[in-house]
């Protein structure tokens, strides 16, 4: 599977941890009071400003469907308190309580799943793939794209099958 186009954001970071295996990927929305789209750069300076070393999760997926770089791929996240040294966390811009992932959205978050389950050599299943509320009390990733998690599953098997 080819990689996807990422955006490289050349965010800098404090002192970062490199990752030793990969095990899980983790969905999220950034869930501010509106639906708007919100870049990596934003993220970044959000959770600097809150003493974290940067944003915490490894990639953000604009309303336009692009693909920002967060955090380093190789590197621990800050995502999934518990879960964050074998996971790579991926923001979909957006609430999604209260508004619903574009069409954009959904086809960028399936290839990069279906292309980092290749690289790292996860089956795509409910295990491997599953919304920030499958690990701890959280709404995250948002009603609206969680009760969508099955589909872009799948979408990311096909795309791992015909590219």
């Amino acid at each position: 599977m080819d990689k996807p186009d990422i955006v490289d954001t050349n965010l800098e970071f404090g002192a970062l941890t490199e990752r030793e295996s990969t095990n899980r990927i983790v969905i999220h929305h950034v869930g501010n009071p509106t639906d708007e789209d919100i870049s990596a750069a934003e993220i970044h300076e959000s959770h600097l400003a809150q003493g974290w070393a940067g944003i915490g999760y490894h990639f953000v997926i604009r309303k336009d469907g692009s693909i920002e770089q967060g955090r380093p791929e190789n590197t621990i996240g800050a995502h999934a308190y518990g879960f964050n040294s074998d996971t790579i966390g991926i923001n979909v811009a957006g609430n999604f309580e209260i508004g619903e992932p574009t069409e954009s959205q959904k086809d960028s978050l399936a290839m990069l799943i279906a292309y980092l389950a290749d690289k790292y050599g996860l089956t795509i299943n409910e295990d491997t793939v599953c919304g920030h509320r499958d690990l701890m009390a959280t709404a995250c990733p948002g009603e609206n794209l969680y009760n969508l998690l099955g589909d872009v599953r799948g979408n990311a098997v096909w795309y791992q099958q015909h590219t």
